[in-house]
Order: C-alpha cells, then structure tokens, then sequence
C-alpha cells in the first residue's frame, strides 16, 4: 500500500514528488518492503527518512539517503553501492553480507548493527561512531575510516588492506586475523586491542598508541612504528626484525621473550604477570522496535 498525505501534495516540488512516488513503487516492489517515512517541512530542509521492517536483497545502489535512520531493521545481503548515507542512523540492524562498496557514510552512526561479511570496499566511513560494531570478515579494501570511533569493534578475520585508519579510536578493538597490509593506522588509538595473528605488513602505526595491545604471532615485515607508544605491548614471540622506527626506548616499554626477534641493536624484556589493560565491554544493542506495518508512508511533520 503506498499512502500520500493529500495536503502534503500541494506543498511538495514536483521533482521531490516525483523522486518520492518513485521510490515508493520501487520500494514496493522488493520482497517484504521496509517501512519508510519521508517528512518535508520546505525545500531547503534536507528530507529526513526512516526505514524499519525487513527488506531482504534490497536493491538500494546510488540512492540518497542522507540522514536517514534504520531502526530494528534486516537489511541481509542488501545492494548499497555508490548510497549517499552520510550522517544516517543505523540502530541495531541487521546488514549482513550487504554491499556497501564505494557509499558515503561519513559521520554515520552504526549503534548495535551486525556487518558480518559486509562490503565495504571502497567506501567512505570517516568520522563514523561505530563502538561495538560487528564487522566480523567484513571487506575494507581501501576503505577510508579516518577519525573513526571503533572502540570495541569485532574486525575479527576483517579485510582491510590499504584502509585509512588514521586517528581513529580503536580501544580495545578486536583485529585478530585480519588482513591488514599496508593500511594506515598512523596516529590511532589501538589500546588494549587484540592484533593476534594478524598481517600487518608494510602497514603504518606512526605516533599510534599500542598501550597494552597483543601483537603476537601476527606479521609485522616493513611495517613502521616510527613514535608509536608501546608500553606493555605483548610483542612475544613476534618477529619485528624487519619493522622499521623501533628505538630502544619503545621497546624496552614493551612485553617481549627469547623469540621475539627485533632489528640489530634493540633487546626487549620479559615482563611478568603482564597487567593489560581490559577494554570496555561493547554497548549493547538497543532492543527492536514494535516491527512497522509494511507500506510507504508520507507525512508534512505538522
């Protein structure tokens, strides 16, 4: 069912009547369409749009949904490509193996969504507030996160080669396992973070803060520390003999072994009973909302 308000016809422009009729039958045409609500107060206002419900598969590519706000929704394996969704609210959704490559979602705020296997390729996140996010196998590839609030984030077994991290938050971020070479994580914050078995070859980690991370059995060949903070890192058994910017004063702060393996010249101690940091435990998602009816839905904001 696609509802007009009638009184709003006679305030909208035409072209904004006829991109909303248009989305609307669109919209109509996907299986279980979402619930959307589009609110005009004049034609300098940005629209403001809110999607809820199921939409499985939705085909959602070059769309602009600026500022829009996604609430209990199941988005899974949906088609974002090329979607204006800056500034948009993404509140304990569901976009599991959507396509999200090359989208705008500068300053989006993504509490308690689940990304497993996303897309992300290409896309643009900088400035997004994604603490707890799950972004589990989620693909990255030259994605640009700059300013970036991932604390808590679940990147577990992520792709995130030659994404821009730099001054991002990642305190006590999960990386375990993930594919990170020659990303930029310059001037992040990384914290009590896991990094266990990740490769993080020919990476960036200038001026970043590794306080308290675990770095052990990941790949760190060329990767520069140049002025990254590493005390009480577990760098044990980590092969950092190829790594480049390490001064003696970093990783004399840091928790190494006999088998960490570091440039000529440099020697890292044991530590014991090493003390690390705990990391915040990740917000909890917020609960669904009552599940809307599934029609499209036009009001003035009156």
């Amino acid at each position: 069912m696609f509802q007009i308000n009638p009184p709003l016809i006679r305030r909208l422009p035409t072209a904004a009547l006829a991109a909303a009729v248009a989305f609307g039958a669109m919209m109509m045409a996907t299986p279980a369409a979402a619930e959307i609500r589009f609110l005009y107060q004049d034609r300098d206002i940005a629209r403001m749009v809110s999607l809820g419900g199921s939409c499985n598969r939705c085909e959602l590519s070059g769309r602009d949904l600026t500022g829009a706000t996604f609430t209990g929704a199941t988005f899974v394996n949906a088609t974002l490509v090329g979607t204006n969704l800056r500034g948009a609210e993404l509140v304990g959704s569901n976009f599991s193996g959507s396509d999200f490559s090359n989208a705008d979602l500068r300053g989006v705020s993504t509490l308690g969504a689940n990304f497993t296997g996303a897309n992300f390729s290409g896309a643009n996140l900088a400035g997004a507030a994604a603490s707890g996010v799950t972004l589990v196998r989620a693909r990255l590839y030259g994605a640009d996160l700059t300013g970036a609030e991932l604390g808590g984030a679940n990147m577990n077994g992520a792709v995130l080669t030659r994404a821009d991290l730099s001054s991002s938050e990642l305190f006590g971020a999960t990386l375990a396992n993930v594919d990170a070479r020659s990303a930029n994580f310059s001037n992040a914050e990384i914290n009590a973070s896991n990094m266990s078995n990740g490769d993080f070859r020919s990476a960036s980690f200038r001026n970043a803060s590794l306080d308290s991370a675990r770095l052990r059995d990941g790949q760190f060949a060329r990767t520069d520390f140049t002025g990254a903070s590493l005390n009480r890192t577990d760098i044990r058994g980590v092969d950092l003999s190829s790594a480049r910017g390490l001064t003696q004063d970093q990783v004399g702060r840091a928790c190494g072994d006999s088998a960490t393996r570091l440039p000529n010249g440099l020697n890292a101690r044991n530590c014991r009973g090493i003390s690390l940091m705990q990391p915040p435990a990740p917000p909890r998602p917020p609960s669904a909302p009552t599940p809307p009816r599934r029609n499209l839905v036009m009001a003035s904001g009156d």
